[in-house]
């Protein structure tokens, strides 16, 4: 009998919790939706991880890598531009309403991982 459905669904449960509170505080600081110079050394240490596994599993696997890093990289930039601008038109229509949705999601997804391993 594992712990780890427990831990996903408080881990879970407390950051769409924090989301949720977080869009009920009134917006008196617009630098929160700014991301800071760790924020982002933080995020390409985990893109760079992520690409030094794939650049492994090819190397493991033997593969032609060349028709594969355009087609990474064509479907990346696509859908990273649509994101970016879908993400931009919705932030500006729903504002807190979207960390709302967002928050009530990933509580769902913790019961979901709980319920799975209780049943």
């Amino acid at each position: 009998m594992g712990v780890d459905h427990w831990i996903a669904f408080a881990l879970l449960t407390l950051i769409g919790s924090k989301m949720i509170y977080d869009s009920t505080k009134k917006e008196a600081d617009e630098k929160e939706n700014r991301l800071g110079i760790s924020a982002l050394l933080t995020l390409s240490v985990a893109t760079s991880i992520d690409a030094l596994a794939i650049g492994l599993s090819f190397a493991f696997l033997q593969t032609y890598i060349a028709t594969p890093i355009i087609i990474i990289g064509i479907v990346t930039f696509t859908l990273s531009l649509i994101g970016f601008f879908l993400g931009n038109t919705a932030g500006n229509l729903f504002r807190n309403k979207i960390k709302i949705i967002g928050g009530l999601i990933l509580i769902g997804i913790g019961i979901k991982i709980l319920i799975e391993h209780l049943v």
